[in-house]
């Protein structure tokens, strides 16, 4: 399964990405973390994006591509959790993949109400030490800012405050939503609403996927 999924900041991309990963064994690939993985470990490229994560603004697409480049050395089955975010990503992924000899199966859409989606965001809470991510409407703790897991503080990301999530927002509709025109036109996108219950959301992507035949690759 190759799937690439769109859709604004806090739509539910990353939980559906390792739901269908550990289900049928793929990779989920989230550009979020691996920003944050280059930029904890101090990589050149981390050290690149560092700015344009603080702002809320999108990484320049050649800073991205490298390291999606990395990720899919070693990959033939994958979710594509926040990448593309511009149509250079995408004619980027489908240059790497025709290489590869691999065909996309779908890009699909989460569509949801912006509003919703500041609520959500804004409730997001972190593991510092983890990563694992709670949301106080959806998918709170078990006590207020304590991890269930191992029992330390959660904390709020400075990219899930107010200020930068309706920037991020902004800056989604002004330079991601071109790629709903591009993955279109090739026949390969399928749309979801994002608001569903979380299996019903899964089901539908699943069922959508199915019903577009991968573009043979050369």
């Amino acid at each position: 399964m190759r799937l690439v999924f769109l859709g604004p900041p806090g739509a539910g991309k990353g939980t559906q990405a390792r739901i269908l990963a550990e289900r049928f064994g793929g990779r989920q690939i989230s550009t979020g973390d691996i920003l944050r993985d280059n930029r904890r470990r101090q990589t050149e490229l981390g050290h690149q994006a560092e700015g344009y994560m603080q702002r809320g603004d999108l990484v320049p697409d050649d800073l991205i591509v490298k390291m999606i480049e990395i990720e899919l050395e070693n990959c033939t089955n994958f979710i594509m959790d926040g990448f593309p975010r511009t149509v250079p990503q995408a004619e980027a992924l489908d240059k790497l993949l025709k290489e590869k000899h691999l065909a996309l199966d779908a890009a699909v859409l989460f569509a949801a109400d912006p509003q919703v989606l500041v609520a959500r965001l804004t409730s997001r809470w972190t593991n510092p030490r983890t990563g694992r991510t709670y949301n106080t409407i959806t998918d709170p703790p078990h006590v207020a800012g304590v991890d269930d897991a191992d029992g330390g503080p959660l904390i709020q990301r400075d990219d899930d405050k107010p200020e930068t999530v309706i920037r991020r927002l902004q800056v989604y509709e002004a330079q991601t939503k071109p790629l709903v025109a591009y993955y279109r036109s090739s026949g390969r996108f399928v749309e979801v609403d994002a608001l569903q219950p979380v299996d019903a959301v899964t089901q539908q992507i699943l069922k959508l996927a199915a019903s577009r035949q991968p573009q043979a690759a050369s």
